[in-house]
């Protein structure tokens, strides 16, 4: 059995990162928005989250990329609330209108071993840039009454290095999303015109941390970097350009999951190229160009319909 990093990582390694990301939510600047709030005291942000999580949702989800859901699930935590919101969002009500409920780090540790409980293959934070101080605790609360399984960071792509750090002998699999290449697509639909440079700082670290993506035997990933790339009508998501970076500056042996699912959600008719579904021939040029510039390793899955 491959041990989980934040097992090897002990107890008061984990304690002391913990306390150190805690100790930053007094004048926040964990994720690149730097919004200054003092989240302890009670202060939000541009995330909307104060000292404590909101939760919107946790199961045995099996809709992610297979090495994630064997036969169990991989266990999803959906948190409340994000420090990108696009405006095409698919999660719309939780990410922008912030529906969910607020948990303490017990509670959310208690989530946490439920799911392992319930035989699910990994704990699965969805959304979790603006939630790390809470991880970290919940996860040495979880740690200590038997949690065993790796942690997967789910991620938009916006994050810091510096709070990625933070978690360095923490995190198991890093599942970043590279969104887009363009400076303008990405201000006009989350307002985070450094995205890409973000992103790709991000990308970078999270693979120094943990490399190439480990399967084990029964099929299941244990370690590494899996990225997500959703394809957007009309090429908005730069495709070309991000698998390259990819192939050139992260690996050519990056799991990567090109992604069909994009259909007009939230305010995504506030960007007129946005407002209609994407089409089959798009998705498919997109495969192709990710084959092109030298990524091999793709999720297998095919989608079976694209709306007209």
């Amino acid at each position: 059995m491959n041990e989980p990093a934040y097992i090897k990582l002990g107890e008061q390694s984990l304690q002391a990162k913990t306390e150190q990301a805690v100790k930053a939510m007094s004048c926040c600047t964990l994720c690149p928005r730097r919004c200054k709030a003092d989240r302890n005291s009670g202060e939000t942000g541009f995330c909307q989250t104060g000292k404590k999580a909101v939760v919107a949702s946790f199961n045995a989800h099996f809709g992610e990329e297979a090495p994630l859901v064997g036969n169990n699930g991989s266990g999803t935590i959906f948190f409340t609330h994000c420090n990108l919101l696009c405006n095409f969002c698919q999660n719309y009500e939780i990410s922008h209108l912030g529906d969910g409920s607020t948990v303490t780090d017990r509670q959310l540790a208690d989530i946490m071993l439920l799911l392992q409980s319930m035989g699910c293959h990994n704990i699965n934070f969805v959304t979790p840039s603006h939630v790390v101080p809470q991880i970290l605790g919940a996860t040495l609360l979880a740690a200590r009454q038997g949690l065993s399984i790796p942690l997967v960071y789910n991620t938009g792509g916006y994050d810091l290095v510096e709070t990625l750090k933070l978690l360095d002998g923490v995190i198991d699999i890093y599942m970043p999303d590279f969104k887009f290449w363009d400076d303008t697509i990405a201000e006009q639909t989350c307002n985070a015109k450094d995205y890409r440079q973000v992103a790709c700082g991000a990308l970078k670290e999270m693979y120094r941390q943990v490399g190439d993506l480990k399967i084990d035997e029964k099929g299941l990933a244990y370690r590494g970097l899996l990225v997500r790339h959703l394809v957007l009508p009309g090429g908005l998501a730069g495709t070309r350009q991000v698998m390259r970076f990819i192939a050139l500056e992260i690996s050519q042996q990056t799991y990567v999951n090109i992604m069909p699912q994009y259909h007009p959600c939230g305010l995504a008719h506030e960007t007129p190229s946005l407002s209609k579904p994407l089409e089959a021939k798009t998705y498919h040029e997109a495969l192709q160009v990710a084959v092109e510039e030298g990524i091999t390793r793709l999720d297998d899955r095919r989608p079976l319909i694209f709306r007209r």
